[in-house]
């Protein structure tokens, strides 16, 4: 019943993540209402996406050069480096204006059963920027900000024990009870983080 130019619509968005076909269907007859500008505006963007972004040298950021505005910015501290598995985590922590340091993004976490292993991650960029960084005189802080779930776990835990070896200090963020929460809905795990993880109240 449908064009095959509309099926080939549907069928590429429902591809995206978290996209099923009944939403594709929807997102595909909304551009076919919509002003031809904003489906042209979509191809362009798609085009540019794939032509003009690349992985940043340094970090595996996503970057319009070869180093991302974080790791060009010589205000940042650059021996102080932040794991994180995606792009998006990293822009969640630079909105807290807490973190003055630079980044290294995994782009994703040691999951087995989903045929994630270490060799698929950005590991070992990680480890040869670390070699770099102990030919200087100042000390090296890696903080594992992986998230808290069982794959971000045993993803910091392998990178505590691959990193042990080059003598630098290594870190792993503060987990505990959000604020706002009630502690009558905390599990017993976040519980006991947050008291492990206590800190003087100033």
């Amino acid at each position: 019943m449908l064009p095959k130019s509309v099926k080939k619509l549907i069928t590429a968005l429902a591809k995206l993540p978290g996209i099923g076909e009944k939403t594709a269907q929807r997102y595909a007859y909304y551009l076919l209402r919509s002003h031809r500008s904003l489906a042209q505006e979509l191809g362009d963007s798609l085009i540019r996406l794939r032509e003009e972004v690349q992985f940043c040298r340094q970090c595996c950021m996503l970057s319009d050069d070869e180093l991302c505005l974080i790791c060009s910015d010589l205000r940042r501290e650059q021996h102080v480096i932040c794991v994180v598995e995606h792009v998006f985590d990293a822009e969640a922590i630079e909105r807290s204006r807490e973190f003055h340091g630079v980044y290294h993004i995994l782009h994703g976490r040691i999951a087995p059963l989903d045929n994630v292993l270490p060799e698929n991650l950005k590991i070992n960029e990680l480890v040869n920027r670390l070699v770099s960084l102990r030919e200087s005189e100042e000390p090296v802080e890696i903080i594992l900000a992986t998230n808290p779930s069982s794959e971000g776990e045993a993803t910091a835990i392998y990178l505590q024990k691959l990193l042990h070896p080059y003598k630098v200090r290594i870190t792993r963020i503060a987990t505990g009870i959000p604020v706002g929460a009630d502690l009558e809905y905390a599990d017993e795990v976040t519980l006991g983080r947050a008291m492990k993880g206590r800190q003087p109240y100033e």
